[in-house]
């Protein structure tokens, strides 16, 4: 098999998965997206030693040992990420990136410009008046 095939399919994938990193608001998404993004990498790595073996015939299969490193740091990272979105969906009551962002600057937005006071900035504005 050529090296062009997996480069290709790995490629797609990671593609796919910026858009879901960029495009999706629902955090979960957006670690499924992730997850797509580490597996084209993995396909990469792999197909890359495989590669290299063919060349040289003592190998140490490091592609290999680092997909398998790899896919352990992504089990610990999907597992404590969807860890934090449960604790803060329980809190806030949502996975939407941007609600959760405007409420951690200290105000919600009224509308697309963000432009709403908060209790404590409207007395300023009324004391100074």
């Amino acid at each position: 098999m050529h090296l062009a095939y997996p480069a290709v399919l790995s490629a797609l994938l990671f593609c796919t998965g910026l858009y879901g990193v960029l495009a999706r608001r629902n955090a979960i998404l957006v670690l499924m997206s992730v997850e797509l993004m580490l597996n084209a990498v993995n396909l990469n790595l792999v197909a890359f030693d495989v590669w290299l073996s063919k060349a040289a015939q003592d190998t140490l299969h490091s592609g290999q040992a680092l997909t398998l490193f790899t896919i352990a740091i992504a089990a610990a990272e999907i597992g404590i990420g969807l860890a934090i979105v449960l604790a803060v969906y329980r809190n806030r009551g949502t996975s939407d990136i941007d609600k959760l962002r405007d409420s951690a600057e200290g105000h919600e937005s009224d509308g697309p410009d963000g432009d709403a006071l908060t209790a404590e900035e409207t007395g300023k504005a009324e004391a100074a008046a």
